[in-house]
């Protein structure tokens, strides 16, 4: 493989043709995949709004922010464009124990020709921001206060980076982008649903060229990303099967809205129903290994009314008495 940072996009696809969207654009993608490249997934389906606003960042280098609610699908939906466009992209998730050093770099001691020296050890954003490299921050809003302020400089538009340990100002490879992805917008933990949610620095979301919002698909959608994970259930009955599922997460989603529950079912949690019923062969004992007992016991019961109202069954416990009673 030739040298990594060396590498520039080096042709044009049609997003018409790439992407299935009704659009005249066309963004520069890479001929060559490096090991950086995520694997390509034929079955994920693409929001054609957030999917326009991440090809804006990536043909015309914008910082784009996705946010929405859990398991929507937001940093694969990063992933599978850089994916097409053999964009290498690394994810990095923010969480609590983040520091500064993880991501600026830190001085180490190490062996040069049988010699212990001390040399700097970049972190990773230096080492993306040097390289060709979509640059994904996942659960952007649960960053450490200190962290966050370390991006301020790099999400100006020249992107420049200083390393003051080395007195060194880095520019951005011509090739290198940056993006997020967040479950709530820079205002906190408002619902209660996202716990270590922080309230986001406004200058900083100010800098964020792009946000785009990537909520439930459609029913029609969501099945067709089930059925297309769980081959299985893709024949007729299958079919009938899972909008019935479908229907009972949008059901589960009210609720939450509502206030009735406590925690709703994402598209993720339908897609393990599904694999588990594969696995167990009987739909109420796969919803309650996959959402039921997730849910509060005095919750529990609703979602029972809901499986009733879909199935037109009980929703049996283990001891065989309906969860409802």
């Amino acid at each position: 493989m030739s040298d990594f940072t060396t590498l520039q996009p080096d042709r044009q696809v049609s997003v018409r043709d790439t992407f299935g969207i009704d659009s005249p654009m066309t963004v520069p993608a890479f001929s060559q995949r490096t090991e950086h490249v995520p694997n390509v997934d034929d079955a994920y389906r693409f929001n054609a709004d957030v999917t326009l606003a991440l090809l804006a960042g990536f043909s015309r280098d914008r910082r784009v922010l996705v946010q929405g609610l859990h398991g929507t699908g937001k940093s694969s939906h990063v992933e599978q464009v850089a994916a097409r466009l053999n964009w290498p992209c690394v994810r990095v998730n923010l969480d609590g124990h983040v520091s500064r050093l993880d991501l600026v770099g830190r001085d180490a001691v190490v062996l040069r020709e049988g010699q212990q020296v001390t040399e700097f050890q970049e972190g990773i954003l230096p080492w993306a921001l040097q390289r060709p490299v979509a640059l994904v921050f996942d659960e952007y809003d649960a960053g450490r206060p200190d962290v966050m302020f370390v991006l301020q400089r790099l999400l100006e538009r020249d992107g420049r980076f200083t390393l003051m340990d080395q007195n060194r100002v880095l520019k951005p490879h011509p090739a290198f982008r940056l993006f997020a992805t967040a479950n709530t917008v820079g205002l906190g933990n408002l619902n209660g649903l996202y716990h270590g949610a922080q309230r986001l620095n406004h200058a900083q979301i100010d800098r964020w060229n792009i946000v785009a919002a990537l909520n439930y698909l459609p029913a029609a959608e969501e099945a067709a990303i089930v059925t297309a994970r769980v081959p299985a259930l893709a024949d007729d009955k299958g079919q009938a099967l899972v909008r019935q599922m479908v229907a009972l997460a949008a059901l589960t989603r009210k609720g939450f809205e509502a206030g009735d529950l406590s925690t709703l079912m994402s598209p993720r949690t339908v897609i393990t129903w599904a694999e588990n019923l594969e696995l167990f062969g009987d739909v109420a004992q796969a919803l309650r290994l996959s959402f039921v007992n997730k849910c509060d016991g005095a919750e529990q019961p609703v979602v029972a009314e809901y499986f009733q109202r879909c199935f037109d069954r009980e929703l049996e416990s283990p001891l065989g008495q309906a969860a409802a009673d």
